[in-house]
């Protein structure tokens, strides 16, 4: 198996292909939808809100399509590779937390990828967070789509700084680690 990763050009062709395929599917109204509805449970404290003025019910749908093309992209080199590690790109946090939410609806998404005949990749410990404008996973979404909203596809290093601002934050109300532990006695509250 080859290093090198697969054309920018040959991943952006095939990426918009399934996500159209994918968009296409009897299931995709319900996979949106469900993927949407898991909005109860969207409280990661440093995924999200890393997003300038997040707002869920604003953002959920945009974000929704931006996860969906970033599974596209990594199921396209996937495709091109059959290799896990090489598929799992360099995603943007805020993204890469909604595709949380839509593979969440498992499934929806692996009857939906059986039919497409797509591999849907994503293992947590092997994802990489740190995307970067100008990179390798840029490359590929501006060829496929155009240029990616800045407001999501945020750089590693900004996000950083914002994660940050909210563990700051975040200690000043007694939630300490951004959310991993607090120092709340809900008895007395």
């Amino acid at each position: 198996m080859s290093h090198k990763m697969p054309a920018v050009e040959d991943v952006a062709v095939e990426g918009v292909r399934i996500l159209d395929s994918i968009r296409n599917d009897p299931e995709f109204g319900a996979f949106w939808a469900a993927s949407l509805a898991y909005s109860e449970d969207w409280q990661c404290f440093t995924g999200f809100p890393v997003v300038e003025r997040w707002n869920l019910e604003a953002d959920a749908d945009p974000l929704f399509w931006e996860g969906l093309r970033a599974l596209s992209l990594k199921a396209a080199i996937y495709e091109a590779t059959s290799d896990d590690a090489k598929s799992e790109i360099a995603i943007a946090v805020p993204v890469d937390e909604m595709t949380h939410a839509m593979l969440a609806q498992s499934q929806l998404l692996a009857r939906i990828a059986a039919r497409v005949g797509v591999v849907i990749i994503h293992q947590t410990d092997q994802e990489h967070t740190d995307y970067r404008a100008g990179g390798y996973t840029h490359d590929c979404y501006r060829a496929a789509w155009g240029e990616p909203p800045a407001r999501y596809w945020l750089d590693h290093e900004e996000v950083i700084r914002r994660r940050d601002v909210l563990a700051g934050l975040y200690e000043s109300i007694g939630m300490g680690r951004s959310g991993r532990e607090h120092r709340l006695d809900f008895a007395t509250a």
